[in-house]
């Protein structure tokens, strides 16, 4: 079996499988095709590449030879179109929100597996890469607005006077929060977190971090952990209470997202003109709509002297770790799909790979993704 790694497009900087990863699959009896170049911006090299068993192509090769592709994120259009069936692809494809791809994958009865499926199981934990790439989030996220604030993080006691240590206010406790709350907490804030999930409120606690808590929140079990829709009754008094805490904050970091859903509106225009002269708002929610009402993704503002960053690809600010963290994910995943020989062995009784496969014969596998898609 013949494993293709692409080149990202810029913005991009990671890639999909270290040198180091790849030295396992070569053991497992596959072959490896990378594109040239297409670690350079995470400072793995063609040369770290060929050390590990792998050989270097060009696109055209690796899209016409290999069985399965490999991506960071998803696959462009003439990508999709150039490939034949039964070949096999993986990537984060974004099948919420781009379902013009999903329908060519399905057109051109290409089997695909979108990394963001993976299930919620304790079995998956080692594939789970929005959680290792939402730890590089909330890392980089506190430094971020720690560069941006005009004031310290921690308390400092000095013959010239006391300076009062920062209030961060973080808004979701999902693996992205709670890695900005851990790190907050290091640079000597004082942290409060809110979420609707009332079972995180130890987690939160024991990082060192005050729970901020509007009761009559729903939850859904079904929905593996991450929040679900809220009431307009609730909306309303979550409204209300993360505006008084963010006006008394000096860094508001937003976190909150709904998988397939446009990030919920926590932070409003009044609530940002009221906040104090020099505050900063991080909002990794970015590419979903944001969860502060003046977030432009991709962009840096400043409204009313408060700096908004909307930032949701910090992974890619940090590629040499993030990749190192994305390509174990993978990697772990692929076990699953290799046999003792080598061979591409896609069984759809393991419910890992069964649910994360998005598309399988000219369907769309997913029941998630399907209904979203008309």
């Amino acid at each position: 079996m013949i494993i293709g790694i692409l080149k990202e497009k810029a913005p991009e900087k990671r890639v999909v499988l270290t040198p180091e990863i790849i030295k396992l699959l070569v053991n497992l009896g596959t072959q490896v095709f990378i594109e040239k170049g297409a670690g350079d911006a995470a400072y793995y090299y063609d040369s770290d590449y060929k050390n590990s068993g792998a050989e270097t192509k060009d696109a055209k090769t690796i899209l016409d030879q290999s069985d399965i592709l490999l991506k960071v994120n998803s696959f462009s259009p003439e990508e999709i179109k150039s490939l034949k069936k039964g070949q096999v692809v993986l990537g984060t494809l974004q099948p919420f929100t781009d379902s013009g791809a999903v329908k060519e994958l399905v057109k051109k009865q290409l089997t695909s597996f979108s990394m963001e499926l993976v299930p919620r199981i304790s079995r998956a934990q080692s594939m789970d890469i929005l959680s290792s790439q939402a730890t590089v989030a909330g890392y980089k996220a506190v430094l971020d607005a720690a560069f941006h604030l005009p004031r310290f993080f921690p308390m400092f006691m000095s013959a010239a006077g006391t300076i009062k240590p920062a209030k961060v206010l973080i808004l979701g406790a999902g693996v992205a929060g709670l890695q900005a709350l851990a790190i907050s907490r290091k640079l000597g804030s004082v942290v409060e977190v809110f979420d609707v999930r009332s079972a995180v409120k130890e987690e939160v606690k024991s990082l060192g971090g005050k729970f901020v808590e509007v009761e009559g929140a729903a939850e859904d079990a079904a929905a593996g952990g991450y929040a679900v829709e809220q009431s307009e009754e609730y909306k309303k008094k979550q409204g209300e209470l993360i505006q008084s805490h963010a006006l008394k904050s000096d860094v508001v970091i937003c976190t909150a997202q709904i998988p397939g859903k446009k990030a919920p509106v926590l932070v409003k225009k009044a609530t940002v003109e009221g906040m104090k002269a020099g505050s900063v708002i991080v909002d990794l929610a970015a590419s979903t709509g944001g969860n502060c009402e003046l977030t432009q993704n991709a962009k840096i503002i400043v409204h009313n002297k408060v700096t908004i960053i909307g930032n949701s690809d910090y992974p890619s600010d940090m590629p040499g770790d993030a990749s190192a963290m994305f390509a174990k994910n993978v990697f772990n995943f692929l076990k699953l799909m290799i046999s003792e020989k080598g061979e591409l062995n896609l069984n759809f009784e393991d419910e890992i790979i069964k649910g994360t496969c998005l598309t399988h014969n000219g369907e769309i596998m997913n029941e998630r993704v399907k209904n979203t898609i008309k």
